[in-house]
């Protein structure tokens, strides 16, 4: 594709060089700006990052930012994939698909715990950016040799990225909670099953009655286990595994 049919968001994003102006070298240039929205979103959550406020970050005004950033979602774009790298290292033997999208999986749960407002970035599309491309491509490269055409592929590749974004989102929010109320985890839990044990009806929620009777939430799991992420990457990895032998057993 020649460079000038390139969308000027995706040149901004892969960085394709663009004819140079004539005159003294610009004072601000689209990485500085990225690097100090990520500064400020890591620090301030993704709210705490417009364009008005990185130009006043950065000391310039926003209508100068646009000569880099085309907008919001633009730099929004910009930072996921800056944050992106290094992309994972994930190329497994044949046959040990299961361990490669697993480590994916952990890789890309470590990068939001990293920069929790990843996981409040909507999604306006596919991956575009070369980082986030680096990722996908990690992903396809764990899932070679086991017989998923392309739309299976993809498929796992927006399934496991979702689980991995919603659970970091809502992991955020439960801290923030827990934060407000003064608990921590444990606690929250146990408050949580007393409470609910004493107001459900088991008459009206028979089987939930029984789940807060049963004793689960005074001795809940220990957080740095990370029990739930794990327990639903498992399920996942399990429906992969099925797909994979519905697959084989298709193509016999």
């Amino acid at each position: 594709m020649a460079d000038q049919e390139v969308p000027p968001e995706l040149g901004r994003l892969w960085r394709v060089p663009t004819a140079a102006r004539l005159g003294r070298p610009a004072a601000l240039d689209a990485d500085r700006i990225v690097r100090t929205a990520v500064e400020l979103a890591d620090r301030d959550g993704l709210a705490g990052v417009t364009l008005a406020k990185v130009a006043k970050e950065l000391g310039f005004t926003a209508m100068s930012l646009y000569r880099h950033v085309g907008s919001k979602d633009e730099l929004f774009a910009l930072m996921q994939d800056h944050v992106g790298a290094p992309v994972p290292d994930i190329d497994p033997p044949p046959g040990q698909w299961r361990d490669g999208v697993r480590r994916w999986a952990l890789a890309l749960r470590a990068l939001f715990e990293e920069h929790p407002w990843l996981a409040e970035i909507p999604v306006s599309g596919p991956p575009s950016g070369p980082n986030m491309v680096g990722w996908m491509d990690a992903l396809l490269r764990a899932l070679r040799g086991t017989g998923l055409d392309w739309g299976a592929k993809v498929g796992i590749l927006m399934l496991v990225s979702v689980y991995v974004q919603r659970t970091g989102s809502t992991d955020r929010q439960m801290a923030e909670g827990r934060r407000a109320s003064g608990l921590d985890q444990a606690e929250a839990e146990r408050a949580y099953g007393r409470a609910l044990a004493g107001l459900v009806d088991p008459d009206r929620y028979p089987e939930a009655a029984k789940l807060f009777a049963s004793g689960v939430f005074e001795h809940p799991a220990d957080p740095a286990e990370d029990h739930d992420f794990t327990f639903g990457l498992e399920l996942i990895l399990d429906g992969i595994a099925a797909t994979i032998d519905a697959s084989h057993r298709a193509d016999r």
